[in-house]
């Protein structure tokens, strides 16, 4: 039932930007903390952002720290990912994430495929 319809993936330059965006339907978002990971093809699925839910603690991993923008508009019930000076180790499926600390089921997007041009 609760799911992200997912938008913003595409080819993107190098250099370029790209914001990525997941709207939350069937589930309570506004008490969830947000994440995006990323998959390389053949690689393990890794952690690029999140923001807390309880202080708005943000984390950003070292290869996207200074370039990625994790975001989120409750009243849309929506979560971002801006990705600015694109390159093309950021080339990946990134995956959207809600999770309670509190317990419950986590939500996912299915991926969305961003390929930077080198």
């Amino acid at each position: 039932q609760g799911k992200f319809v997912e938008s913003g993936g595409g080819f993107v330059e190098f250099g370029g930007s790209v914001r990525l965006s997941c709207t939350a339907s069937g589930f309570q978002f506004n008490v969830r903390g947000v994440r995006w990971f990323r998959q390389a093809p053949g690689e393990e699925r890794v952690l690029v952002a999140s923001l807390s839910v309880i202080d708005g603690r943000v984390y950003y991993a070292d290869s996207v720290a200074g370039r990625f923008t994790i975001s989120r508009d409750d009243a849309k019930n929506t979560m971002s990912l801006q990705m600015n000076s694109l390159k093309p180790e950021d080339t990946a499926v990134y995956f959207c994430n809600a999770f309670h600390l509190g317990g419950g089921p986590e939500y996912w997007g299915l991926g969305m495929q961003v390929i930077v041009s080198s």
